[in-house]
């Protein structure tokens, strides 16, 4: 081949770029490196429809866009996270830097943002966010008003049962050892008459909180209305699961988020749901200790079915039995149960084409 008098011309391959975004209610702040982690900019857009379409053109004027690392994708970066998405973009969550890197570097909106666009090139931030627009997304905001509902509700009964144990005696009397259905129904049909001030106001009061209890309950209702169907229909594999109701495989199925393949495994899961063993060995000592990190929420979940088991289901109660006669405590016994109850649920997850 004959190269005398031919030109050769060398076309430097597009650099890829990696951001990374520190989300705020009103200001999200960007950064740009390219693949070798040098900053190419840093740049400063409204949290709104037209910044998230403004951010990503800025980070694609530097070259093609291979991956973002947003902090906050379930908070403040949620429609940041959405819109990157819905542009084929790989959206990475990034925690929080690390407090001797802020110690050391100092903190602001900037060095924030850089230090995500670095987690996400160097793949310590791993983290798959949840896309928020599909069933998962309608369960958590249901849970939101139902956890609400459901707080507000115990402190009501717990400020009636308080307020009948320090009554006068004629009130105490006609309230003491009610059942939680009998106090709430009969308070709140009270008609108290004004006479001697204490009492009046006393049932003035209790009849308040029995309304706002029985208030709270037909709120529940409805949310379980719009829930029960949502939850039917996304995760009938968890309702099928001895112990798990509606409420339940809500809350793992929210914990789980809309894309479960992201959890890999039956110990990722147990992490998550706050029940694996921590290793805690040291020197000669080699043993383990409870995990008290993971989402509290699946905890209780799991708790929940864990109860209902030891007190209905004949395996368990088989099983919690034969773990006493061996010496362990109750404690110990719901522990390795929870543990049990994290791997069956984790098989039960629904997945994208189940």
């Amino acid at each position: 081949m004959k190269w005398k008098g031919m030109a050769m011309t060398i076309v430097e391959p597009a650099r890829a770029v990696i951001g990374g975004v520190d989300t705020h209610a009103d200001v999200h702040v960007a950064a740009a490196l390219d693949e070798l982690g040098a900053l190419l900019g840093t740049e400063s857009f409204p949290a709104t429809p037209a910044g998230y379409a403004e951010l990503f053109e800025w980070l694609e004027a530097f070259g093609p866009v291979t991956k973002v690392g947003i902090e906050g994708t379930g908070s403040y970066g949620a429609g940041l996270c959405r819109s990157l998405m819905a542009r084929g973009i790989d959206v990475v969550e990034v925690d929080c830097p690390n407090r001797k890197d802020r110690h050391r570097a100092g903190k602001s909106d900037t060095i924030d943002a850089l230090s995500a666009a670095r987690g996400a090139l160097s793949g310590q931030a791993q983290g798959r966010p949840k896309g928020g627009t599909g069933p998962v997304e309608a369960m958590r905001v249901l849970l939101v008003a139902k956890r609400s509902a459901r707080s507000e509700r115990a402190r009501a009964l717990n400020q009636m049962r308080q307020l009948v144990f320090v009554a006068p005696d004629d009130i105490r009397a006609r309230f003491q050892g009610l059942s939680v259905t009998e106090l709430t129904s009969q308070a709140a049909a009270m008609r108290p008459r004004p006479g001697h001030q204490v009492d009046y106001v006393t049932l003035y009061t209790l009849r308040e909180l029995g309304r706002r209890a029985v208030s709270l309950d037909d709120e529940n209702a409805r949310l379980d209305t719009l829930l029960e169907p949502i939850v039917a229909d996304h995760a009938p594999g968890l309702l099928a699961l001895y112990g798990c109701g509606t409420y339940v495989a809500a809350v793992l199925s929210v914990t789980a988020g809309d894309r479960p393949e992201r959890i890999r495994s039956e110990a990722a899961w147990a992490h998550m749901c706050g029940t694996a063993p921590i290793p805690a060995a040291s020197g000669k000592v080699f043993r383990y200790r409870l995990n008290r990190g993971g989402n509290r929420q699946a905890n209780s979940a799991l708790h929940t079915i864990v109860l209902t088991r030891m007190g209905h289901h004949e395996p368990t109660r088989t099983y919690v039995d034969r773990r006493r006669v061996e010496g362990r405590s109750t404690n110990e016994i719901m522990r390795s149960l929870k543990r049990y109850v994290a791997r069956e649920t984790f098989h039960h997850l629904p997945r994208r084409g189940d």
